[in-house]
C-alpha cells in the first residue's frame, strides 16, 4: 500500500524569510486597493490599481532572481509555484527585444 501524504502545504525553501515582509506589503497594498470604493469611475478604472500592484509583485521577484540573483531557483520555482508572480508576465519580460540595449 503506498504512502499518503498528509501534509497539505509546502515548507517555504530557505531564503523565504528575507522577501516575505516585502510580500506581505503588497498583499496589504493589493487588499487595501480592492476595498477602495469604485464609485464614479469606468469599470476599468477600478482594476488599474490591483493591475499596477500586480505587475510590481512580479516584477520584484523577477529583479530578486534575474538581476540581482538574490534567491535561489528552489524560491523562485516555489513563488511561481504558488502563484506568488505571474510566471507568462516574467516570461514576456525574459524574451529579448529589439528596443532593449
Amino acid at each position: 500500500m503506498p504512502k499518503v501524504k498528509t501534509t497539505r502545504f509546502r515548507v517555504p525553501p530557505d531564503g523565504y524569510e528575507e522577501i516575505e515582509p516585502t510580500l506581505k506589503e503588497f498583499e496589504q497594498k493589493m487588499r487595501d486597493a480592492e476595498n477602495e470604493p469604485h464609485e464614479g469611475k469606468r469599470r476599468v478604472e477600478s482594476v488599474w490599481p490591483i493591475m499596477r500592484l500586480h505587475h510590481q509583485k512580479s516584477r520584484y521577484i523577477y529583479d530578486l532572481y534575474y538581476k540581482r540573483e538574490a534567491i535561489s531557483k528552489e524560491l523562485y520555482d516555489y513563488c511561481l509555484q504558488k502563484k506568488i508572480a505571474d510566471a507568462n508576465l516574467i516570461a514576456k519580460w525574459k524574451k529579448v527585444s529589439v528596443f532593449r540595449e
